[in-house]
């Protein structure tokens, strides 16, 4: 399924760097470099590629200083930013630290003359913010994700039960449902080792004895009625 695609920004004073997510939202591929005219020009520019890409998503990158605080060039991004968002786009931003003179050493890597790594620093500069953005955000619904299953995995555990059998032998028993009847506590089981979906439940009476907790299997057919009853008349509610 296609995602919202992203434009990201690399905001300069003379210069805007531009990239955008590919439909599946897993790379960031280069647009182009504008050359800025004036905060009305530009707005109607980015407003118009993000038109062409069928998106209101904009990530700006965030010059912050070395040390993580924010200075003047910050402000100027966060002030083009708020034009964005009056033209109706919605605006996050990125920490963008290094990445110009990382995307000047990947030109100059590549052999680029002067003019052209000037052309494109800022072009590519958007990309490498924009990926980042994308690989952290992967990253974090991975995380989710393994979080999501491991909590389902442990509430799934809470509910296996493993009990003796008349011979001391273990056996693993899946809790569907607890009660109380008459003041008793009931623990309704089914045997994770019978293959028969719709085999009777295995009841549990909770007692105590010499003052531990402990279960006895319910035999007596009338209780067990009135315990099936008793089920089916929590279960409607």
């Amino acid at each position: 399924m296609d995602k919202k695609r992203i434009i990201g920004l690399d905001v300069g004073d003379r210069r805007i760097g531009i990239a955008v997510s590919d439909p599946l939202g897993l790379t960031a591929q280069p647009v182009e470099t504008y050359t800025r005219v004036g905060y009305g020009p530009d707005t109607k520019h980015i407003r118009a590629l993000a038109d062409q890409y069928g998106t209101d998503q904009i990530l700006c990158g965030l010059p912050r200083n070395m040390d993580g605080t924010e200075g003047f060039q910050v402000d100027k991004v966060r002030e083009f930013a708020g034009k964005l968002q009056e033209a109706g786009l919605s605006v996050q931003y990125y920490d963008e630290r290094m990445t110009t003179i990382q995307a000047e050493s990947l030109l100059l890597e590549g052999g680029l003359h002067r003019d052209e790594r000037k052309r494109k620093v800022d072009m590519v500069a958007a990309v490498m913010i924009l990926q980042s953005y994308l690989d952290a955000e992967a990253q974090k619904k991975k995380a989710e994700q393994a979080a999501e299953k491991d909590a389902d995995e442990a509430e799934e555990d809470e509910d296996i039960w493993t009990l003796e059998d008349e011979d001391g032998s273990p056996v693993k028993l899946h809790l569907v449902y607890e009660l109380r009847y008459e003041g008793i506590r009931y623990l309704l089981f089914n045997d994770m080792n019978d293959p028969d979906p719709d085999a009777d439940f295995i009841v549990m009476a909770e007692r105590s004895e010499d003052g531990e907790t402990v279960f006895e299997s319910v035999d007596d057919e009338k209780l067990l009625e009135r315990i099936y009853e008793q089920y089916i008349r929590n279960s409607d509610q």
